[in-house]
């Protein structure tokens, strides 16, 4: 089954999108990686995306191409139309698209020249796999209660704590990590860390299976000794640097629960054109083009809303300022709030939607819905943590609410 490339004719995307999209909607179906092992396969994944360029658009250009990304900066819309066609036909294969931006981001954002240059060629090659370490056992949503800590020593630092729902925990060559570096400050006390896999003192042993198999581990750190070269970004600035870089990938979250909707729906078309019942197909009952059409228009809905988010970002600058807005005015500060709002509203809709559409998708489907090994039974269980990470629907809600009694 081909994914739609029909939405790449909205005025959002430019030509650079609609070449992108085409091409890679030819490549998906013709790939097939056996996912019954979640940790090889999502390796396999990996490999096999940047083997064919397209973990070029996890990280940027760089100076004369040498960073070895695709375009000269990280392009939301380019996220946004990667994840969506890779969710339709595979969500661990966007999982493992995903990882790559999410995990290296924060080297793009504030990596000095020789972090950059260590790790995001190798990334966008699919050489080295990358993983962010926010969450904590006691602090998901609320990063200023980490435990995690980091000591100044005479050479570098000391690592010690606990990192869990960590994705690609275990296979991960490196780990993008926050800690306290000031442990009564709340958020203005943490500073990330650039923790290879191979540190002394880091245990990624402790895998978490979940409903929907990919790789997760609970890390554990224990004294574990890294050279001052591994801290990237400004002492205490690792809160900024983190709410940075889940800002830039959040829209394109939307894009993965769009492209997950979209396949259900397909599913769905296809399922009542083909069911035969009361000497009819299930397509000729009005209760079922009524459910069709809703799930279109939820699916539509939400896809605006992503496409928004995205190009907004597309077309504010580095600092977050409205294109043409002298940086420190009033006009920089809204334009950012409208940007991190647009990603709010795109992350909450596409994920609730998508799991209405595939709930009604798996119900169209009767009994064959709840089968183990069906499409709609596994889009089930992969589009539940959508709702959840990179910030729940709860947190999209107060930062979208909070910026209305702003206005």
């Amino acid at each position: 089954m081909r994914s739609s490339t029909t939405h790449l004719t909205l005025p959002f995307f430019d030509d650079v999108h609609r070449d992108l999209g085409h091409r890679l909607a030819d490549w998906m179906p013709q790939q097939h990686v056996d996912e019954s092992d979640d940790r090889r396969a999502c390796r396999e994944w990996v490999s096999l995306l940047g083997d064919q360029g397209w973990l070029r658009y996890c990280v940027p250009a760089g100076k004369e191409g040498t960073l070895g990304g695709a375009l000269d900066k990280l392009d939301s819309r380019a996220l946004v139309i990667l994840r969506e066609t890779l969710a339709f036909h595979s969500p661990l294969a966007d999982f493992a698209f995903a990882m790559q931006g999410l995990g290296s981001g924060a080297i793009t954002l504030a990596g000095t020249p020789a972090q950059q240059a260590a790790y995001l060629p190798a990334v966008a090659r699919g050489e080295k796999i990358a993983a962010f370490a926010l969450s904590e056992p006691d602090a998901g949503s609320d990063a200023g209660a980490m435990s995690t800590s980091a000591t100044a020593l005479e050479a570098g630092w000391a690592l010690n704590g606990c990192k869990t729902w960590i994705s690609n925990g275990g296979i991960a060559d490196f780990y993008v990590t926050f800690a306290k570096t000031d442990p009564d400050a709340g958020t203005r006390g943490i500073t990330a860390f650039i923790v290879d896999a191979s540190t002394k003192g880091l245990d990624s042993s402790e895998h978490i299976a979940v409903m929907a198999p990919h790789p997760l581990a609970t890390l554990k750190f224990v004294h574990c000794q890294l050279a001052g070269a591994a801290q990237l970004g400004t002492l205490h600035g690792g809160f900024k640097l983190a709410m940075q870089t889940l800002d830039i990938f959040r829209a394109s979250v939307a894009g993965a629960a769009l492209g997950m909707a979209r396949r259900a729906l397909a599913e769905a078309v296809s399922f009542a054109k083909e069911r035969k019942m009361f000497g009819q197909t299930l397509a000729d009952f009005q209760l079922t083009q009524a459910k069709l059409g809703d799930m279109a228009a939820l699916v539509d809905a939400a896809a605006l809303l992503t496409y928004r988010a995205a190009w907004m970002r597309d077309h504010h600058n580095e600092q977050g300022e409205r294109v043409g807005s002298p940086a420190g005015t009033t006009a920089e500060a809204e334009g950012r709030r409208d940007r991190t709002v647009a990603a709010a509203m795109a992350k909450m809709t596409a994920t609730e939607n998508a799991q209405r559409v595939i709930d009604m998708a798996l119900q169209m489907h009767g009994g064959l819905g709840v089968k183990v090994g069906t499409k709609v039974e596994s889009l089930y269980r992969d589009i539940r943590s959508l709702r959840i990470y990179e910030g729940a629907t709860e947190v999209q809600q107060l930062i979208i609410g909070k910026a209305v009694l702003q206005s």
